[in-house]
């Protein structure tokens, strides 16, 4: 199960990711509205956790954009907004479910829980691409009867990739998904555990390579 989550305090967004992964879920963290619309239109999601003030595009934009553009993936807002009026904007906009600031956790998951289960999906415990498969519970990654293990900062930077495979991912994006938002990674880290991941993949003999973009980030290819 794949979740996005589009809120403009990192840690914040940062904090909900982490609950999120340690329920077994997966979750891409956005800060602005216009990324959420190009992120939730380019992937598929399960649910997707929505902010109201954000910059560049607030929540009901983004709402009402995506609706516009046929993506039904269920969206939760959460919000420090507890007027009847805004809750209302956003229903009638297509938001499916609403949360005040703060939260509790659990009411948080439960929510969650409740729209994943209007999609039918279930949490994956394996990802594939191309010729390689990685596990998520062992952090093994294969290719046919090969396997190697992945460390754990190695197999944060790969599921980054396997869950975004049509994406140029930017350096920053891994910096903040894998190190932290507070943490002081620099480009030079990154590429250090892309060559780790670059030498198992070739180790499994596998066609799978990550490729650098210049100024940008990495993406995968098939080679």
């Amino acid at each position: 199960m794949r979740i996005l989550v589009v809120e403009d305090e990192r840690y914040l967004a940062n904090g909900i990711k982490k609950i999120l992964e340690q329920q077994g879920y997966f979750a891409d963290v956005v800060y602005d509205g216009e990324s959420a619309v190009h992120y939730a239109k380019e992937m598929e999601y399960t649910v997707i956790i929505l902010d109201v003030m954000l910059p560049k595009l607030d929540g009901f934009g983004v709402v009402s954009e995506l609706r516009h553009l046929g993506v039904g993936t269920p969206i939760l807002m959460l919000t420090a907004r507890t007027t009847t009026t805004d809750k209302v904007t956003g229903l009638n906009m297509g938001a499916d479910d609403y949360m005040t600031k703060p939260f509790e956790t659990e009411e948080l998951l439960a929510r969650v829980a409740a729209l994943s289960r209007r999609t039918g999906d279930v949490i994956l415990d394996k990802i594939s691409y191309s010729d390689i498969v990685l596990n998520i519970n062992s952090a093994m990654l294969s290719r046919g009867d090969e396997s190697v293990q992945l460390s754990h900062k190695e197999f944060e930077v790969l599921k980054t990739f396997l869950f975004n495979p049509a994406m140029t991912v930017t350096t920053e994006s891994l910096i903040v998904n894998v190190w932290g938002i507070d943490s002081d990674a620099t480009d030079n880290n990154v590429e250090v555990y892309i060559s780790f991941i670059r030498k198992k993949l070739k180790y499994l003999k596998s066609n799978v390579n990550i490729r650098k973009i210049p100024r940008i980030g990495y993406r995968l290819e098939v080679i």
